[in-house]
């Protein structure tokens, strides 16, 4: 009968280590920031939290190796803001603050240059070196990639903070939100009875 007390205590030691070691599994699996390279090979995109209290995914294309016919770096010029078609494609903001759903996946808009259209778009990845991206058109055209986690640097690829110098530009919506920097600190306004 003593043989049994260690016998069970050993197994709930066992079941408690492998339940964390999958739970610690599937928390690094549903990791999706990072830098990735795009299953075509024309860009690489990086993926970073971003919005209110940083609880949304967006994502920055910091390396392109497409350039136009002439050689030049590609534009927006597709974009359907005519102000907006001569911006660079590198640095530009492509994933548009992706919201996580129950299912542990990332879902919202994404920008295509190529065509200067928004698709919704689910973003997960169930192993920590691949990230799937699925985009559909009208809810039943969809497709899906798997773009590549990178480490390396490759040249004109953009290495700065979102924002900052040598960093991809966040569009507005989704900006990082930095205290003031010079100056006094600001106050908030007086409430209208204490004027």
């Amino acid at each position: 009968m003593t043989m049994v007390i260690p016998r069970l205590m050993m197994a709930a030691l066992v079941a408690t280590t492998v339940h964390f070691a999958v739970e610690t599994s599937l928390a690094k699996a549903a990791d999706p920031f990072g830098t990735w390279l795009t299953e075509d090979g024309r860009a690489r995109v990086r993926t970073e939290r971003c919005g209110p209290g940083d609880k949304y995914l967006c994502g920055y294309i910091v390396w392109s190796g497409t350039t136009t016919a002439m050689g030049t770096a590609r534009t927006d010029a597709e974009n359907p803001d005519v102000q907006k078609r001569s911006r660079p494609i590198l640095g530009h903001q492509m994933i548009l603050g992706l919201k996580l759903d129950k299912d542990q996946r990332y879902g919202g808009k994404i920008y295509n240059a190529d065509d200067g259209k928004q698709y919704d778009v689910t973003i997960w990845n169930e192993t920590p070196g691949e990230l799937l991206v699925e985009g559909c058109m009208l809810a039943v055209l969809c497709g899906r990639q798997t773009w590549q986690r990178v480490a390396d640097v490759l040249p004109g690829q953009l290495q700065g903070l979102t924002d900052e110098s040598n960093g991809p530009r966040a569009d507005r919506a989704w900006a990082p939100k930095r205290p003031p920097t010079t100056g006094s600190p600001v106050r908030e306004a007086e409430p209208e009875a204490r004027r």
